[in-house]
């Protein structure tokens, strides 16, 4: 193991972790219900079709590559790896604990593990957006982190707006559809704000998943499909922009 990457095993180790905590939590399961079936107890209008929670396995199988290729000699003499330290297991953990937390029903403590993960990821994230990156860190690092930061993000909103749910919450007397239409803005402001600097097409692209898996969700309220669709047509676009726009930059 290089000196230069003394978390090579503790990257490796921390993964295989949070992969075997995902697998108990669907099999045995972890406080005796499945994570779907904790998430339709607290459903809310920002909350996506069911079949949106799958784009974890493509996170995982990325951030398998990244753990593979961060042990190789090649990707342990990049700089975009060895400048993530110790951030990388730090989301691992918080991983691991907001699935004990969310299968034990503790959904208003999962809102405060979720940030911390949110938070340890985006270390992550902006410490990997290195200038000139080789095509290994691009599809081994900084492909699975916008992914896995983006869903992290959408997430966080969707816990927030359950853990609010759950204690009955009264959306300073807005309307709930209003309040939704709010939460999907704030998205499409995240989505845009964290993506600008540094052209990343990726992260907002998980973003138009999430909002077309909401519009599809909530067919029986009318104003929040359009309002889905119609925003992650605009992400959409930005998110296209971006990619040609960098490489442009490139050109």
């Amino acid at each position: 193991m290089s000196r230069r990457h003394p978390y090579t095993w503790w990257n490796i180790l921390a993964f295989i972790a949070v992969i075997v905590v995902n697998i108990l939590a669907s099999t045995l399961p972890i406080g005796g219900k499945n994570t779907n079936a904790v998430s339709k107890m607290y459903p809310t209008l920002a909350t996506p079709a069911g079949y949106a929670f799958s784009i974890w396995s493509l996170i995982y199988l990325l951030l398998a590559c990244f753990v593979v290729y961060q042990a190789t000699p090649a990707g342990q003499a990049k700089r975009s790896v060895q400048s993530i330290g110790i951030f990388f297991i730090l989301s691992c953990l918080f991983n691991i604990i907001w699935i004990l937390l969310w299968q034990y029903i503790y959904v208003e403590l999962c809102v405060i593990v979720m940030i911390l993960y949110l938070l340890s990821l985006s270390v992550v994230y902006v410490r990997t957006r290195t200038p000139q990156p080789t095509r290994g860190e691009m599809w081994f690092v900084k492909l699975p982190f916008s992914l896995n930061l983006g869903w992290v993000s959408v997430a966080a909103i969707i816990n927030i707006a359950g853990a609010l749910k759950k204690n009955e919450w009264s959306t300073w007397g807005l309307h709930k559809t209003t309040w939704a239409i709010i939460i999907l803005l704030i998205g499409t402001a995240l989505a845009i704000m964290v993506s600008f600097p540094y052209r990343d097409s990726i992260y907002p692209l998980v973003f138009v998943w999430a909002y077309v898996a909401i519009a599809i969700g909530h067919p029986d309220h009318e104003k929040i499909r359009l309002a889905a669709w119609i925003l992650a047509a605009i992400i959409l676009v930005y998110a296209l922009w971006l990619f040609l726009a960098r490489n442009r930059d490139r050109d």
